[in-house]
């Protein structure tokens, strides 16, 4: 079986302002009620995936990831990196236990593999 893609983020300038206009124009619902500040989004649908918002490092761009859900997120990493893939973020465990890290693929686009925290 396959991993699935769990969630989307935003990487952008300004989270606030980026919040604001789709929150506005699709009626997301935004909370910042975590540990990071992290803008969790719901789209209000059981239908697609919901995501997030977060801010973009000053030297960074705007741009779109998807999280993939993985059961071992070392094991992962080892796999994207044979085939090609860079870390740009080492896995780090979340403050609510989850784990992830962000890769660049060869093509040069991130996404980040998640392992959630047993619940």
């Amino acid at each position: 079986m396959g991993d699935p893609v769990v969630q989307w983020q935003m990487v952008v300038k300004d989270p606030e302002a980026t919040s604001r206009f789709y929150s506005s124009v699709f009626g997301w619902k935004i909370r910042t009620d975590n540990a990071l500040g992290y803008r969790v989004v719901s789209t209000g649908s059981d239908r697609g995936i919901d995501g997030g918002i977060w801010p973009s490092p000053p030297e960074g761009h705007n741009l779109m990831q998807l999280f993939i859900e993985v059961a071992d997120v070392d094991a992962s990493l080892a796999k994207a990196i044979a085939h090609g893939a860079t870390v740009i973020v080492p896995k780090s465990v979340l403050p609510d236990g989850d784990v992830l890290a962000i890769v660049l693929d060869p093509a040069g686009t991130p996404f980040g593999v998640y392992a959630p925290a047993p619940r």
